[in-house]
């Protein structure tokens, strides 16, 4: 797949990024890569509107990679008006010319064997991958259920488990790929803010039928503060991408199953389904004595007097497979996993996780 000299191309988006710009930048500069004899390193960096100092920081910087032998480009959307983040990583990857690309935010720090580590995985890939590593989470202790669940799934689950609120499995800021990947899908969507464009490039990522890797080593320090663009995005924007891409890829194929939660995001499920996939549905379980034995009967404000199909309410052990397992992991104190396991069913045949 590779020769002597690859070039990599780390991808940088910034809008407004001067708070975090140095200790990005030395952590690029500190990678083992550069001595590496046959990998070289180029910089592509987006300045999407910038209205801090973030101009500024780069010009100096320039000169600091160059003594390095590093290339050193820059896209200045000068329009006064972001074109969103999309929009910064294509701009960044149109200037890139490496084999392969590494996306990096600047609010982020990769750790110094990040490129080599990563560029090894994918020299061993066999398919078109993306490749991804564990990460931790900066402070400390922030979004502890995401960055376990990210980094403690196994290799399959990081193919199956890929409906779930927490988006991608390998998460954006550690992605690295061949150039011809990102060529395949298209580059990002270029939508207004509030666009998933990580997770859009996932799903299509898959689509062509795309694997996921993970490097099972922390290459990532990835920062968690409230400036960051997740919390731009819509949660039912998030949902309704779940829901179209589980429809498509493992409704479609199914012609009965159960869901599990007959609580408020088993019901929402329901009915966001469309009405041959409703019909589909074999019945609600849970383990709450107060659900079981009653009837679900849904509501239509539009159609207040039409009668709709009722679904059962069971107990869990009682359900038929496949199941689509609506209940959020990690909250129960280990209670929610043990009856799942109790079941002895198989993850993305018997089961599928979308919580």
């Amino acid at each position: 797949m590779t020769t002597e000299n690859t070039l990599i191309s780390v991808i940088v988006p910034i809008h407004n990024g001067a708070q975090w710009i140095d200790a990005c930048f030395h952590s690029i500069l500190k990678q083992t890569a550069l001595n590496n004899p046959n990998l070289r390193l180029e910089v592509c960096i987006c300045n999407d509107s910038s209205a801090d100092n973030t101009l500024k920081l780069l010009k100096n910087w320039e000169s600091d990679f160059q003594e390095q032998g590093v290339v050193f480009k820059i896209f200045n959307n000068t329009n006064g008006t972001p074109g969103g983040v999309g929009y910064s990583k294509n701009k960044a990857v149109s200037l890139s010319t490496g084999e392969f690309l590494c996306f990096q935010d600047v609010d982020d720090i990769m750790l110094p064997n990040r490129i080599q580590k990563q560029y090894e995985a994918i020299r061993n890939c066999t398919d078109i991958t993306i490749v991804g590593s564990q990460f931790e989470r900066n402070p400390d202790g922030s979004t502890i259920r995401f960055t376990k669940w990210a980094n403690s799934l196994t290799q399959d689950q990081l193919n199956l488990q890929v409906f779930t609120s927490h988006g991608p499995t390998v998460i954006m800021p550690t992605w690295f790929l061949h150039k011809n990947t990102f060529d395949r899908i298209g580059g990002f969507v270029e939508n207004e803010k509030g666009t998933p464009e990580d997770l859009i490039f996932f799903y299509k990522h898959l689509d062509f039928g795309g694997k996921i890797f993970r490097v099972d080593e922390c290459l990532l320090i990835y920062t968690f503060h409230t400036g960051q663009t997740t919390f731009s995005i819509h949660k039912n924007t998030i949902w309704d991408l779940r829901v179209e891409r589980l429809q498509k890829t493992i409704l479609s194929q199914w012609t009965h199953f159960t869901i599990w939660n007959a609580g408020k995001q088993g019901k929402k499920l329901y009915n966001s389904l469309s009405e041959s996939n409703k019909n589909k549905v074999l019945a609600f379980c849970d383990v709450d004595k107060n659900k079981i034995g009653k009837t679900y009967i849904p509501y239509d404000h539009k159609k207040p007097k039409e009668a709709k199909r009722g679904v059962d309410i069971i107990y869990f052990k009682d359900a038929e497979p496949p199941l689509v397992v609506c209940v959020k992991m990690d909250l129960t104190g280990g209670a929610f996993e043990e009856n799942l396991k109790s079941l002895n069913l198989k993850e993305g045949l018997d089961y599928i996780i979308f919580s």
